[in-house]
């Protein structure tokens, strides 16, 4: 029997793949702001809270499973409509090796003092 997902693609979002560019030497990536529209699943895991040297931080956690493509790679970044951005934790996998759907983690850092 082959996979399944769980749950319906019905959440959009952006795939905001980098672009690499050498400045005085220095590599920087930029995430341009007009990437793909993707629908996939988007599952919450809630916040972890965390207080490193008096700096209060929300690690946001979730899971995404889509449709396979070769370009979501662990360098990339996931915006949802509400203008949360993520960034993709591991390598995506694909599963069951079929080209036909992935799943991956992201995580949203936000906070303040």
């Amino acid at each position: 029997m082959s996979y399944r997902p769980k749950e319906p693609f019905t959440v959009a979002m952006k795939l905001l793949v980098p672009i690499s560019t050498v400045v005085s030497g220095v590599p920087k990536k930029t995430f341009p702001d007009d990437g793909d529209l993707i629908f996939g699943s988007f599952k919450t895991y809630g916040g972890t809270e965390r207080d490193v040297n008096g700096l209060y931080s929300i690690e946001d956690t979730a899971q995404i499973e889509t449709w396979y493509r070769p370009d979501i790679k662990s360098d990339c970044r996931i915006k949802l409509e509400s203008g949360a951005t993520y960034e993709i934790i591991n390598e995506p996998e694909n599963i069951e090796m079929r080209n036909q759907f992935m799943k991956f983690k992201v995580r949203r850092v936000k906070g303040g003092v």
